[in-house]
């Protein structure tokens, strides 16, 4: 994994639930969200996807564990997660108690495990994209559903490069899911969708100037902050949109 990534995932993971734990309680969410989807998509997923708490559930590649936990306050589900990275793994039990399990894109679960799966933020950030879309689809059982935040590039090549980032187009993007055995249901842009409540907005904030006063100086919170100023640069101009699909398994 390249610096930036690690920094991403793993550094700056650990600090935002150290900072969380001492903001309170009301922060987690919105400190463990930042990045995977604001309140309004999380929803549109949970509908989609008809999510349950009956519903066996995966959140794969869950960073801090917050669209995890906002599904629980939402329709009573209790995912698992997993993670690659030991900071994001470690901070997501701290902050709520899932259960996780430290694993890349090679699951560590039997075939049809999981009623539904959802992958946030994450498919571009892997090496071997059909490998993970066909661990995806191995995992969920018959009829499944899957939910997808993907960052699509419109016009390839981009302006600027993210390190270890691969954007697929959307073309690419459905032929992936295709290949393995999923059938595309519905789509949405997240930018259609409203932004976080302002409360949820402040308190974002906070967690952000926080990490800020106390890792400001830290070369690897710069390297995060570039990476993830990029992006949203990119984002901003229009060279990646931000993706949601929602999939069955055929």
């Amino acid at each position: 994994m390249s610096e930036e990534m690690q920094a991403e995932f793993d550094t700056v993971a650990g600090w935002t639930a150290d900072v969380a734990l001492e903001l309170g309680e009301d922060h987690y969410l919105p400190a463990a969200c930042r990045g995977s989807g604001s309140p309004g998509v999380l929803r549109w997923l949970l509908q989609q996807l008809q999510v349950t708490g009956a519903d066996r559930m995966l959140d794969c590649g869950a960073g801090v564990g917050g669209p995890a936990a906002f599904a629980a306050d939402e329709v009573g589900v209790r995912a698992v997660l997993t993670d690659p990275e030991t900071g994001a793994c470690q901070a997501a039990r701290r902050l709520f108690g899932h259960p996780v399990v430290q694993a890349a894109s090679e699951l560590p679960f039997a075939d049809g495990s999981f009623d539904v799966v959802w992958s946030l933020g994450v498919l571009c950030t892997v090496p071997e994209q059909e490998l993970l879309v066909r661990e995806l689809r191995r995992v969920l059982a018959p009829g499944g559903r899957l939910g997808l935040l993907v960052f699509v590039a419109q016009h390839p090549p981009l302006s600027d490069q993210p390190v270890g980032n691969n954007f697929p187009t959307e073309g690419g993007l459905r032929a992936l899911l295709g290949d393995a055995g999923l059938r595309v249901v519905n789509s949405a842009s997240a930018p259609d969708f409203a932004g976080s409540p302002s409360l949820w907005q402040e308190r974002t904030a906070a967690v952000d100037a926080e990490l800020q006063r106390r890792h400001g100086d830290d070369p690897r919170w710069r390297t995060a902050e570039r990476q993830s100023q990029l992006i949203g640069r990119l984002l901003a101009d229009g060279e990646l949109v931000g993706t949601l699909v929602s999939a069955v398994a055929d």
